[in-house]
């Protein structure tokens, strides 16, 4: 495990200054719109899944714009949904400080929220309804945290709320992760007191890590509460039936 864990740790060095190395040939040109930005963070979190050996399955159809909603597991779902689309993410202020991620994911277009603030809160729904009307997602983890995944968490509805009132669609996104040797799934969600380089330092170890990233349909929604209601109740029913599918398979 020590040996895996080291070599995944180098090779990830080794794409982040590729990641580094790829935007700046991108800004050779001048400087990058919304959307190219977005494109380079997908492209960045391809090769950071690539080098830490994490596979991902992707069902429907990722959006091409409008809101996204997802369960929050980690971290890691930022780099995993971003692999699957380019898109911009609204997330807590504190990643904003995070070495090298912080960064990528300032470049990335991500947009930051004090959650002890309303008036941070009122600044990122400015934000987004600028971000709605681009060909480019907006992706939102209506929980406010990162969860053990054992259930998903009531979902805020007071930044859904730009959607609905832009008339946008929104579309409900489900993740779950699968590990082998039947290790659970919280043993790699984040939460609690646990620090980043700690957790990090797990991950790179883990073998046989995958994630499974689930796109229900974009629906228009009359307003936040019903939104945040109905996605939530996507996601449960998709993360509950996965689970009853897997116990069976073991059962048997």
């Amino acid at each position: 495990m020590m040996l895996r864990r080291v070599r995944r740790a180098v090779a990830l060095v080794f794409a982040l200054v590729l990641c580094i190395v790829l935007y700046w040939l991108k800004r050779i040109r001048g400087p990058l719109t919304l959307e190219q930005r977005a494109v380079w963070l997908q492209q960045a979190a391809r090769m950071i899944l690539k080098a830490v050996g994490i596979g991902s399955q992707v069902e429907g159809q990722p959006p091409a714009c409008g809101l996204v909603v997802s369960n929050h597991l980690s971290y890691l779902d930022i780099v995993i949904i971003s692999a699957a689309m380019p898109c911009f993410f609204v997330a807590k202020m504190e990643i904003g400080g995070w070495p090298f991620f912080g960064k990528a994911a300032r470049t990335g277009g991500t947009i930051f929220l004090d959650r002890s603030s309303l008036a941070s809160a009122m600044t990122v729904a400015e934000q987004m309804t600028e971000r709605l009307q681009l060909p480019v997602p907006v992706l939102l983890f209506p929980e406010g945290t990162s969860t053990d995944g054992v259930q998903v968490l009531r979902f805020h509805s007071r930044l859904i709320d730009p959607a609905t009132t832009a008339g946008a669609p929104i579309t409900a996104a489900a993740l779950r992760y699968e590990i082998e040797g039947g290790v659970e799934e919280r043993e790699l969600c984040w939460y609690g007191d646990e620090s980043f380089t700690t957790h990090l330092w797990k991950v790179l170890g883990v073998a046989g890590f995958s994630a499974q990233l689930r796109f229900f349909e974009p629906q228009i929604y009359p307003d936040r509460r019903t939104a945040a209601d109905q996605t939530h109740a996507e996601i449960t029913a998709w993360r509950e039936a996965n689970v009853l599918e897997l116990q069976t398979v073991e059962a048997d």
